[in-house]
């Protein structure tokens, strides 16, 4: 039998030291086995314990989660969930930390309410454990520029994507690992890239939008979380509202963002799945859809429905540089993606095709 997650737990407070511990321990496949009450702390327990999956709080005295976390990264990489609180802050914050290698985060509901933990039990049990099987070398690697080789390509019959014309649209869907992925992706995609990009990154309300203006300061093309009714241009990126499925109607000759609150979609909104199925709708435009690093199989039904009616091309991550390989492995379980392409690959894969 596999022996027990174990976990770090770090925060300033005694109190919601033991708030976190309690929940996590009463999952029975975890056990933390150490908890440190600032970044400091947490660094000192490491050179003792070596655990699993550390839970680290964004604001502390003395040495804050990010320090820590670029510390630990450095250092001793091991998987780490964030606990952030949703102010505009703390949103900021934790879009830091996932760019600088932590894996997953949670948000406390109500800001610094440690009750509110209570409420997200399932997430933070679930996103522990999902952190205990990712890849955080692959992090490392990505980090460092690593030169990453093109893993596969696969001719299929029904790939009708027409790289001469005259309306194309790129869509990429990904989750756990994803902020980080798109900063490697977007950034090298030049502002004359003649597409509009739709993304859906797994994130709640009030982080996509601290995701979308750090995308922006970093990339050439102009990224943005996308806004109900707007028609969308070449050479802009739209991330998907946390909490709202993105779609897509033609105005004229025109694409215009839906915005809507329709259940999740595999436990999802917004959905990779709902993205690509009202893109397979749009009549004349060559897709290319991208499906990267990430839990579970958003996306892959999507995709089938995209083959299925769309003039489309697809790309999926390769395992090599995905934090969690699920939803790239799921697409490519469909037989319908085209292309296996090493994260540090994608954005120059992108530009070529479109």
């Amino acid at each position: 039998m596999k022996d027990k997650i174990t976990v770090l737990v770090v925060d300033d407070s005694a109190f919601m030291r033991k708030v976190i511990s309690d929940l996590l321990q009463q999952d029975e496949r975890i056990e933390v086995i150490g908890t440190a009450r600032n970044g400091q702390d947490a660094l000192d327990k490491l050179t003792t314990i070596k655990p699993d999956v550390i839970t680290l709080d964004v604001e502390m005295p003395i040495l804050d989660g990010l320090g820590t976390l670029k510390r630990i990264m450095k250092e001793s990489p091991i998987p780490v969930v964030m606990v952030s609180s949703t102010t505009l802050e703390g949103a900021e914050n934790t879009v830091l930390a996932m760019e600088y290698g932590a894996v997953d985060f949670i948000a406390k509901t109500s800001g610094s309410i440690s009750l509110d933990l209570h409420k997200i039990k399932a997430e933070i049990i679930n996103k522990v454990i999902l952190a205990s099987q990712s890849h955080v070398t692959n992090f490392i690697k990505n980090t460092e520029k690593l030169s990453g080789n093109r893993v596969d390509v696969r001719k299929h019959d029904h790939c009708r994507f027409d790289k001469n014309s005259q309306k194309k649209l790129i869509a990429i869907g990904t989750s756990t690992g994803g902020p980080k992925a798109l900063q490697h992706v977007l950034t090298k995609i030049p502002a004359s890239i003649d597409a509009p990009i739709l993304i859906v990154q797994h994130m709640p309300p009030g982080f996509t939008k601290s995701l979308a203006n750090r995308l922006n300061t970093l990339c050439h093309i102009e990224v943005k979380e996308a806004e109900d009714g707007e028609i969308i241009k070449n050479g802009v990126a739209y991330v998907a509202p946390g909490g709202f499925h993105l779609t897509v109607k033609k105005a004229g000759t025109a694409l215009v963002v839906q915005l809507n609150q329709l259940p999740p979609r595999k436990g999802h909104r917004p959905s990779v799945d709902v993205m690509y199925e009202s893109l397979a709708d749009i009549p004349n435009y060559s897709i290319l859809s991208v499906i990267m690093t990430g839990m579970g199989a958003d996306g892959s039904e999507g995709l089938v429905k995209l083959k299925k009616h769309a003039d489309s091309y697809s790309i999926a991550e390769s395992e090599d540089s995905c934090i969690v390989y699920g939803m790239p492995r799921s697409a490519i379980k469909t037989n319908h993606v085209d292309e296996i392409v090493h994260l540090q690959n994608i954005g120059q894969r992108i530009v070529e095709l479109v």
